[in-house]
Formats: structure tokens, C-alpha cells, sequence
């Protein structure tokens, strides 16, 4: 389970808080050969986030709009939030099926200047 200083301190160490990289969904599935592995099989804009403080979650969403998200927008919201926020839970709503998918975890792509949410379907 990611949670948001998770996040907040991969963005630092892997990209040094570059605001304009884009936030992206990777998603990677069970090799079935080898269910061990994971294989890389694309990747998708993130369209929005949401702070459920009920859930206790940050929540972001990937939908049919042409609205991206980028690390400064998403830094911005960050680190201003309490420090009990700092321990909800990543979490990723991919479209009706998959609405609290877990985010396993983070990567970059520097030439296409994105970062990288992966989760596991």
C-alpha cells in the first residue's frame, strides 16, 4: 500500500519535484507463464485527483477528458495538507469496473517528461 508522503518523496528523490512532468497511469499485468512477473502493458493521462477524507484517500482519476495533471498542480495541493493526510492511502479510479484500484507503485519516463502511477489489474 503507497500513501501520500510515499509519493511526495519518490517525486523528490526521482524527478527533483520537476513541475512540468505529466502524471500518467502505467498499468502492469500477471505474466500468465510466470505469475511472479509483472509485464508493462500501457499507459494512460491522469485526468484528475480527489482527497476523500472519509476514505481516507487520494484518489485520482483517469476519464474521457483531455485535461492533464502535472507534478507542480499536484505538489501544490501536497504539501499543504495536514500531516495525519500524509498517511492516506493511493488509490486510482480507472473507469466504472475498476473505481479503487491500488497504486503499487512509481516510475518516470524523462524523455516523455512523465511520471509514472502503476497499478495492477
Amino acid at each position: 500500500m503507497k500513501v501520500i508522503i510515499d509519493l511526495i518523496e519518490d517525486i523528490r528523490e526521482s524527478i527533483g519535484n520537476a513541475e512540468d512532468f505529466e502524471l500518467r497511469a502505467g498499468l502492469l499485468k500477471e505474466d500468465k507463464d510466470h505469475l511472479s512477473k509483472l509485464i508493462y502493458a500501457g499507459e494512460a493521462p491522469l485526468n484528475a485527483f480527489v482527497l476523500d477524507e472519509s476514505k481516507k484517500q487520494l484518489i485520482f482519476k483517469i476519464d474521457s477528458s483531455s485535461t492533464k495533471i502535472y507534478v507542480g498542480e499536484l505538489l501544490s495541493h501536497l504539501l499543504a495538507l495536514s500531516m495525519d493526510a500524509m498517511i492516506y492511502e493511493l488509490k486510482m479510479a480507472v473507469n466504472v469496473q475498476y473505481t479503487d484500484v491500488e497504486i503499487i507503485g512509481f516510475g518516470k519516463n524523462e524523455e516523455e517528461r512523465s511520471y509514472i502511477l502503476f497499478i495492477k489489474l
